[in-house]
């Protein structure tokens, strides 16, 4: 199993809370990462500190899969089996097929508040799962688990290819093109037409999958909902009500404006992204790196695929903007750390490193606190104005942690 950076903060969690959520889009590699992470839960009564120095800890739990119908006769009286089971740490995968189990591992927690009671994991953000963000509200701890992201898989995968086809481990993983391609068209398919329905969300199969093209060839780019309705020749509430629904789904991610504190005229609607770059190559109809490199949309899936990857990274305590004022200042990405640090950075697909007129224009209206332009590779330099040119692989292995570590 290749090394899952949240880990250790999934097994200092189940030190602390009663219930802990992974999160994440299917095929992500959350059941394996919770039976990884069984094995080092510490016997009860062990504190955090002694679960992180831990290296073997036997878990005493069990692990039910909503997906399987034996296991969901386990369930038909809920409240006695997870009594029966109430010293064990309760793993329940796939739990946004059962959300009537919420309330009842809510109870049961208030009764006994020990930590690391239950792991629930599901391919949904907590709002898309009826009443879980508010049922299980300062009981539990939660965390998403993404596809791979480059840290993870540097030892042995290539960027490049980690750009094409993206971080889901199957995919990525395939020893053929042809299997990659195909095993991406199967998960969107599987999307569309169940994963949304299982969650109880009233959609149609054919308008979710025109949208996720229109969306694929905005990439990186403003989102007007209003001419999105059009195109689909839907209403603007259920543009919003889809849109949440891809977001809720891991698929989508929508960049919202920076404008704290400026007064100038500015851009205010989000930008919109496909979050792993092989859904994106794969709707887009890239295929091959070769392909990449030649394809007008280059500049647009490079922009995501640094940006989401610096996500990976910093996990969700950062907060990510862009900026964008009527008259051309710009910054593709605007970060802002817990403790109040701003971050721009102008993300280049060419290596000159060459920085806009728009970027300097916002370097003086936010007056961050670092300034970056991203290249893919080759080694860092400064410019003028206290801007540093590095490669991806820099900005995540040295730049931010040192940042982070100023926090």
């Amino acid at each position: 199993m290749l090394h899952r950076f949240i880990s250790q903060q999934i097994i200092a969690d189940l030190g602390f809370f009663p219930v802990v959520g992974i999160i994440g889009p299917r095929q992500v590699g959350k059941t394996t990462l919770a039976k990884h992470v069984q094995k080092q839960i510490s016997p009860r009564g062990a504190s955090p500190s002694d679960i992180l120095r831990a290296d073997t800890f036997q878990a005493d739990s069990i692990y039910l899969d909503l997906e399987l119908d034996s296991d969901r006769r386990k369930l038909f009286d809920a409240e006695t089996f997870l009594k029966y089971h109430q010293d064990k740490c309760v793993v329940i995968d796939e739990v946004q097929r059962m959300p009537q189990l919420l309330p009842l591992v809510r109870a049961l927690v208030d009764i006994d508040r020990r930590p690391g009671r239950f792991i629930l994991l599901g391919s949904a953000s907590p709002d898309m799962i009826k009443g879980s963000s508010e049922t299980l509200a300062g009981r539990i701890a939660y965390t998403e688990l993404t596809p791979f992201s480059w840290q993870e898989v540097s030892a042995t995968v290539a960027m490049q290819d980690h750009w094409l086809k993206g971080g889901f481990p199957q995919a990525l993983l395939a020893g053929k093109l042809a299997q990659t391609q195909r095993w991406l068209r199967q998960f969107i398919e599987t999307f569309v037409q169940r994963d949304l329905r299982e969650l109880g969300q009233q959609v149609s199969p054919p308008l979710v999958e025109r949208m996720l093209e229109m969306i694929a060839s905005l990439h990186a780019q403003i989102l007007n909902q209003t001419d999105l309705g059009r195109s689909l020749g839907i209403s603007q509430p259920t543009v919003s009500r889809y849109l949440d629904l891809l977001e809720g789904g891991f698929i989508i991610h929508r960049l919202q404006p920076y404008f704290a504190n400026v007064s100038k005229r500015i851009v205010k609607q989000p930008k919109i992204y496909i979050r792993d770059s092989g859904i994106l190559h794969s709707m887009i109809g890239i295929h091959a790196y070769a392909h990449l490199l030649g394809h007008a949309s280059i500049g647009a899936s490079w922009e995501g695929y640094v940006i989401e990857q610096i996500r990976r990274v910093v996990g969700g305590e950062w907060k990510f903007y862009f900026y964008r004022t009527h008259k051309g200042a710009e910054s593709d990405l605007v970060l802002m750390t817990p403790d109040g640090k701003k971050i721009c950075i102008e993300i280049k697909r060419s290596a000159s490193g060459t920085v806009s007129r728009g970027f300097y224009e916002t370097l003086t209206d936010l007056q961050p606190d670092h300034r970056f332009v991203i290249i893919p590779e080759g080694d860092a330099y400064p410019k003028e104005q206290d801007i540093w040119v590095c490669s991806l692989d820099e900005l995540l292995k040295t730049r931010l942690p040192a940042i982070y570590a100023l926090g």
